[in-house]
Order: C-alpha cells, then sequence, then structure tokens
C-alpha cells in the first residue's frame, strides 16, 4: 500500500490542508499495469473539524473493494469560504497530475463526502466549470472535475431544513451574503457528475430532505442518480458498525451498514476498477 501524506495547501494560521493516501501498489502479480479509480473522502464535522469516524475506515473499506483511496483534511473555521473547495479542487488535481507515478485512472475520480464534507463534495460537483473557482484556485476547471459523487447524509441547504451551523462556520460574516448561493440543490446542472446518495429517516440533525432536494435537482437536470433512504440511524454514523461507533456504542444501526454494499455495486457499474485490467470469464 502507499500510504503518504501529501500537503494541498500550507497554512499559517491552522494545520496544513492534506491528503492521506491509501493506494493500492503497483504488482505485477496483481494486475499489472492497472490504473485504478480513486475514491476520494471528505470527512463531516460541521466545517468545524474534520471527523476521524468518516476517513480512515471508510478509505480502507473501499480501498478492500479494489479502489484507490484517499482522505483529505480540509481547512475549517476560522477558514472561510472558499478555501476548502480550493483545497479539495486542488486536491483532485494533484491526483489527476500524479496519475502515471500512482496508476490512477484520471477519469474516475469519485469524491466523497459525508455531512459537511457532503456540502464539500457536493460543492465541487456543482461548481467545478464556473470561472469563479477557476479563478479562486488558479486550476483549469478539466484539472479539479470530478467524475461521480458519494454523499452520505449530506447538508446540502441553506433553506428550511438547513443545518445552520455548517452554513454559519463556512461564511463567518458572510452569511447572509453567501448561504442563498452555497444552498447547493439550486447550482445543479447538467454538468454535475453522476451520484451516489444514501440518508436516515430518523436524522434530525441533517433532515433527509437535505439529500431529497438535492436529488430532485439532479432529476431535474438529467443527472444519473441512485439514492437509498435508511428507517433508523441518527446523524454521522459512518460505516454504521464497530469500526466507526464511539465508546458506548452510538454508531452501530445494523440496517445501515449496507450503504456501502450498495455504494460498491454502483461503483462497479459506473466506475469498475478492473476494466481494461483483463477478460474475467
Amino acid at each position: 500500500m502507499i500510504h503518504e501524506k501529501i500537503v494541498v495547501e500550507e497554512r499559517n494560521d491552522q494545520e496544513d490542508a492534506y491528503l492521506l493516501t491509501y493506494f493500492w501498489s503497483e504488482s505485477v502479480e496483481l494486475y499489472p499495469g492497472q490504473r485504478r479509480p480513486v475514491v476520494l473522502i471528505c470527512p463531516g464535522g460541521g466545517y468545524q473539524m474534520t471527523s476521524d469516524r468518516e476517513a480512515e475506515a471508510e478509505a480502507l473499506r473501499f480501498m478492500a473493494m479494489g479502489y484507490h483511496t484517499a482522505v483529505l483534511r480540509y481547512s475549517v473555521t476560522p477558514a472561510v469560504y472558499p478555501q476548502a473547495l480550493c483545497q479539495l479542487a486542488k486536491a483532485v488535481s494533484i491526483l489527476r497530475e500524479r496519475k502515471d507515478e500512482w496508476l490512477i485512472d484520471e477519469d474516475k475520480i469519485i469524491v466523497m463526502g459525508f455531512s459537511a464534507g457532503g456540502h464539500l463534495a457536493a460543492s465541487l460537483g456543482v461548481f467545478w466549470d464556473k470561472p469563479f473557482l477557476c479563478e479562486a484556485s488558479g486550476l483549469q476547471a478539466g484539472q479539479m472535475r470530478p467524475n461521480g459523487l458519494i454523499l452520505c447524509y449530506p447538508v446540502i441547504t441553506s433553506g428550511e431544513f438547513a443545518h445552520e451551523d455548517s452554513f454559519r462556520n463556512l461564511c463567518k460574516e458572510r452569511y447572509e451574503e453567501l448561504k442563498d448561493e452555497l444552498s447547493l440543490e439550486k447550482r445543479v446542472s447538467a454538468n454535475t457528475p453522476k451520484t451516489f446518495m444514501w440518508h436516515t429517516f430518523a436524522d434530525n440533525t441533517v433532515p433527509m430532505e437535505n439529500s431529497l432536494l438535492f436529488l430532485q435537482a439532479l432529476r431535474r437536470a438529467n443527472v444519473p442518480a441512485e439514492y437509498h433512504l435508511f428507517p433508523d440511524g441518527l446523524h454521522g454514523i459512518g460505516l454504521g458498525n464497530e469500526l466507526t461507533a464511539n465508546e458506548n456504542g452510538r454508531g452501530i444501526v445494523r440496517c445501515c451498514e449496507a450503504w456501502s454494499q450498495l455504494a460498491e455495486k454502483w461503483l462497479n457499474r459506473e466506475f469498475p476498477w478492473w476494466s481494461g485490467a483483463r477478460v474475467f470469464p
């Protein structure tokens, strides 16, 4: 496994933004020369922190499916919009720039986000082709384009069903000015990448209407999407099993464990890692 820390942006006021990679090593025995898709993970945390419960366990889970994975530790408060978005854009561009070194399929970069990390992932999904982000990041649109999104109980709307703290942490004194612009169900276009989403009915922190509003917008834009709603589970449950539970067992929700298996089936259909490697019987 190629496990490296890659600085995305050096910062003086807080910890650097960085990637942690979990890449398959080249092997002459297993698929020599095989370029694999990457699942780039943005943990949640209300733009106040990046949660360990939505990071390494998920990276290893999806690596075990055959995918390269990486975790982005992006800047949170006191950093403000669009700093984290520019860091995510830069992270995607780094994956493309170093595709030959890491044997990455540059046309299969999937950004996964949890909660506020879902808002960050979806923001890149709707803003990657916008001139303001090219100017702010110093990148061309094609360098930062995500090919797919996996959104896990995402923060989406700043309207009736908003997780207001996430937007206030992200925007600070520009909250009133920016909140409508960053209500992402209003920003979906035909250029938004195909998307897998899941949520829980019982989530009363980031209500399921967040993902439903995004799903409806995808439908109107004719963007392919798969959506799963589970009956139980409070907010922030990660994988839904012991690997991402806290010490009192919160986060173990058996009915939700299937989400990663469903995501694997979606990935295998839309972004198969073995494509071009060999012909299976």
